[in-house]
């Protein structure tokens, strides 16, 4: 029976290719499922052999774990030099956007807490 090793859905096209390049060097056999044609169904890798998951499932828990210690100090960097996105920044980018999620919380503030105040 196969055994679901690593679901896709929001994973980069980068991260996939690595995966993808990291199971088939260590001779990993595994299928891909599409998300279909309305997007319900799970996209992911899938192995068949039992023997292989444990191994295969530790190749990627390492992988992840080099790419996040990658991605902080990817940020860390841009923290240091000053380019790091801000709220100030995604506001003059998108302003509507911003305000519309104000909004939104402030929405849910209040319709959270009005029943004990009023």
């Amino acid at each position: 029976m196969a055994k679901l090793l690593f679901k896709l859905r929001n994973v980069p096209e980068d991260e996939l290719d690595d995966v993808l390049a990291l199971l088939e060097e260590n001779r990993i056999d595994f299928y891909e499922t599409e998300p279909g044609n309305w997007g319900i169904s799970l996209p992911a890798l899938w192995i068949q052999d039992d023997s292989q998951f444990d191994a295969a499932r530790a190749l990627i828990e390492q992988y992840q774990a080099q790419r996040a210690l990658r991605a902080r100090e990817e940020y860390i960097n841009l923290v240091q030099e000053g380019q790091a996105d801000t709220w100030l920044d995604r506001f003059r980018r998108q302003p509507l956007r911003v305000v519309a999620y104000l909004a939104l919380i402030a929405l849910v503030l209040y319709l959270s807490t009005s029943t004990f105040f009023f």
